[in-house]
């Protein structure tokens, strides 16, 4: 059957179907009014009917579809609709794939700040982001239709793995959604999710969504002050709490919450009784009386180009944003990021660890794991505290996504093994991984040639690196969310473990550059997501420019803050990252810095201080951080930790880490502790941070980008020490503050010179 193409326009809004490949399970065509789709109601845009259907895509729907029905009924219709809906919102989309209806709300504005107003979508006329729009619904259907035997969440229950298939996590979403529903869940209001990853922090999430509401992940490491702020922003009315210590931060601020109806706490059994008070147990009965055609009614309102999940900004420069995302950024961004980083339907596997408060844990753990019904396996709460290898080594995922902290601390540790091995030993890897590092360069430069060696490196030595970290079976490791330095993307490599480095932002629903198998470059965060686009706004001489974004991805708008949104998202509907960037001959994106981090010098000179602080860490592999300082001031100076071991909580300790023993046993140094060396200014260690500075300052483009000052830090930076944020980035404006006398006294000491 042929393809028709179709494009409706009205008030601003366009609905497009076009280049079905590209959504495999349908074939798609649109029609200018509802007189053929009898079943399904059409939206109305300025007196004209606009409905996009997506029709039967083979024979093995219509022999299910019965089958299809008795899992997952078809709207009946819109009796019994949940109070507060209007009629207009309560037509819309088909429960069922077989005959799915897209309709879109109107709208004239690629951009809103407010709760229940829709955007217009960014669609291209044809190919690479004209896909048909989906609501997370529709996209669920499509994915329970096909692989609803398939396993979706695997999580551990008394040290076994439980697993919910597609069609067991379909329903109970479907039951939570009944039961918010039963507790007063207003439309466009919040549902608060604060823990650990776990089944139900998704299906609180999916379930808030079918609910009407909007999912709000709060980050755990939040105060009760964060957390009061996100849930009264999102007016949530009911929070999902994890565990009695997150619950005490909620109870602490409930009085300053007028919205909130509800808590459920979803583990253990609560301490306390209150009438709104709920075990998850008691959570999920609830909503068991609410009819279906309720629930199906408000599915049925549910628009792509309306928002369903607000992700929250770090807050590092005053109070978090709440970025509104659609349905659309979230499921056309979930297919256009998959498909192009060639994502296997129904065989993929991830490890949920990463906050799921941050959008790419989202993307990559929910939002692409349902558009390709890949299965999540959830790690324990204490995963970046040293249970994740034990997790990875059983779930052995196919895709793993590492913050760069991540990478670094396993290169760490193995560094530290190594160090510990016989000469003998330590000669065959050092082998093995400069013929792993020559062979991925060769990959990488597409001349695909396989060194003399290599074959035996990789059976002797790196397939059982790779089987140690629980990577044997790992198609693809990708790394983002902050930068990397080109030391650990190296030695990944040498390990044949390449790196792909993705790039975005909280505010283009995570990925807009991807770095694939066959297309990557060391240090280069890939090339834009097909349907995208890119430009540098201002470019130097360099080309460095600031990188502005466009495309379906990209956000619609920072909830009641209408000043921050047109700050963020011009005239022409392109989101401005405040980063800089370049990119090289081939359309390969290098994120070179930010432009509120610039340190700009009493003298004028804008420096980027990421790649002399990397260079630091290259020179000297026994500083763990390094942040540079120097905005407005006479010269620069640098901010510095030693690397340290975790103690059993997670938390940087005075006890320094196996690799820095091993220099100071090299050097004859007998300290242990970091407390030690600063207290003796132990002379090896600072006169090697000394040659490392001037090594750097050796390779300066001028005397205001060389590093005059520097201290060592009594303690590392954490994430509960409020240095790094929760996917472990550099909270540059908060360590100033923290370390203001530090910071004083360098510069002190250098006007009194």
């Amino acid at each position: 059957m042929s393809v028709q193409e179709g494009l409706i326009t009205s008030n601003g809004v366009r609905v497009m179907a076009s280049n079905t490949d590209r959504i495999p399970s349908h074939k798609i065509k649109t029609t200018p009014d509802s007189t053929n789709l009898k079943m399904h109601s059409t939206l109305i845009l300025n007196g004209e009917a606009t409905t996009a259907g997506i029709s039967a895509a083979s024979k093995k729907q219509e022999t299910h579809s019965s089958d299809t029905e008795a899992k997952h009924p078809r709207s009946p219709g819109v009796d019994g609709a949940t109070p507060g809906l209007s009629a207009e919102k309560s037509k819309g989309v088909s429960l069922s794939t077989a005959l799915a209806v897209t309709t879109l709300s109107p709208a004239d504005e690629l951009w809103s700040s407010s709760r229940d107003k829709a955007v217009r979508l960014r669609m291209e006329s044809s190919g690479p982001g004209s896909e048909t729009p989906l609501t997370v619904h529709q996209l669920f259907l499509e994915t329970l239709e096909n692989y609803g035997d398939h396993p979706a969440l695997v999580s551990k229950k008394e040290g076994q793995w439980v697993t919910l298939t597609w069609r067991q996590y379909y329903q109970q979403c479907r039951a939570a959604a009944k039961s918010f529903l039963k507790l007063g869940l207003e439309r466009y209001h919040g549902v608060g999710i604060l823990g650990f990853n776990s089944p139900e922090w998704f299906i609180s999430n999916i379930g808030s969504i079918l609910a009407g509401g909007l999912a709000v992940g709060i980050y755990t490491t939040n105060s009760p002050e964060a957390c009061q702020y996100v849930a009264a922003h999102s007016e949530a009315n009911i929070l999902v709490v994890e565990n009695q210590k997150q619950l005490d931060k909620i109870l602490q601020v409930k009085d300053q919450l007028p919205h909130l109806k509800a808590i459920v706490q979803y583990k253990g059994e609560l301490k306390q009784k209150a009438p709104f008070l709920y075990t998850w147990a008691e959570f999920m009965k609830l909503g068991e009386e609410v009819p279906d055609h309720q629930l199906n009614a408000v599915i049925d309102s549910l628009r792509a180009n309306e928002c369903c999940t607000l992700i929250y900004t770090s807050g590092t420069t005053g109070n978090p944003k709440g970025v509104m995302l659609s349905h659309d950024n979230l499921t056309w961004t979930a297919h256009s990021s998959a498909t192009m980083a060639n994502i296997t339907r129904g065989e993929e596997v991830v490890v949920s660890y990463l906050p799921l408060s941050h959008v790419a844990a989202q993307m990559i753990d929910i939002w692409i794991g349902m558009r390709f019904a890949g299965a999540a396996y959830f790690a324990e709460p204490d995963a970046l505290k040293g249970s994740l290898l034990t997790t990875m080594k059983e779930a052995r995922p196919t895709c793993f996504m590492g913050v760069p902290r991540v990478w670094e601390k396993m290169q760490e540790k193995m560094k530290a093994v190594g160090a510990k091995g016989s000469l003998m030993r330590r000669t065959v890897a050092d082998w093995a991984k400069s013929r792993g590092l020559q062979y991925n360069y060769s990959i990488m430069n597409g001349e695909n040639q396989v060194p003399w060696g290599f074959m035996l490196a990789n059976n002797l030595v790196l397939k059982k690196v790779r089987a140690a970290l629980g990577l044997d079976r790992c198609r693809t490791c990708y790394t983002g969310a902050a930068p990397i330095t080109k030391d650990t993307l190296e030695y990944f490599m040498s390990l044949n473990i390449p790196l792909l480095e993705l790039y975005g932002m909280s505010e283009s629903s995570g990925p807009h550059t991807i770095s694939t198998n066959s297309e990557y470059r060391v240090t280069s965060c890939g090339k834009v997501l097909h349907g995208c686009k890119v430009k540098l706004e201002n470019p130097d001489s360099e080309g460095n420019g600031e990188v502005c974004l466009w495309g379906r991805n990209v956000f619609m708008g920072y909830l009641n803050m209408p000043n921050n949104t047109t700050e963020a998202v011009d005239q022409d509907g392109w989101l401005h990252s405040g980063d800089l960037g370049k990119l090289d001959q081939n359309n390969f994106v290098y994120i070179t810095g930010r432009i509120k981090e610039l340190i700009i010098t009493a003298g004028g000179e804008n420096i980027p201080p990421l790649p002399i602080e990397d260079a630091l860490k290259a020179e000297v592999p026994i500083i763990s951080n390094s942040m540079l300082i120097g905005d407005k001031l006479k010269f620069l100076s640098m901010l510095l930790t030693l690397k340290c071991v975790l103690d059993d909580s997670g938390e940087p300790s005075d006890e320094l880490s196996p690799e820095v023993l091993d220099f100071c046993q090299q050097h004859g140094i007998t300290a242990t502790k970091v407390s030690e060396i600063i207290a003796n200014k132990e002379p090896v260690i600072y006169n090697a941070i000394k040659e490392g500075v001037e090594r750097v300052n050796a390779r300066a483009t001028s005397n205001a980008q060389k590093i005059q000052k520097w201290v060592i830090l009594e303690r590392d930076f954490s994430i509960s020490g409020g240095e790094l944020g929760p996917t472990m980035k550099l909270r540059r404006p908060i360590v100033v503050k923290m370390y203001q006398e530090k910071i004083n006294e360098m510069y002190a000491v250098a006007t009194e010179q």
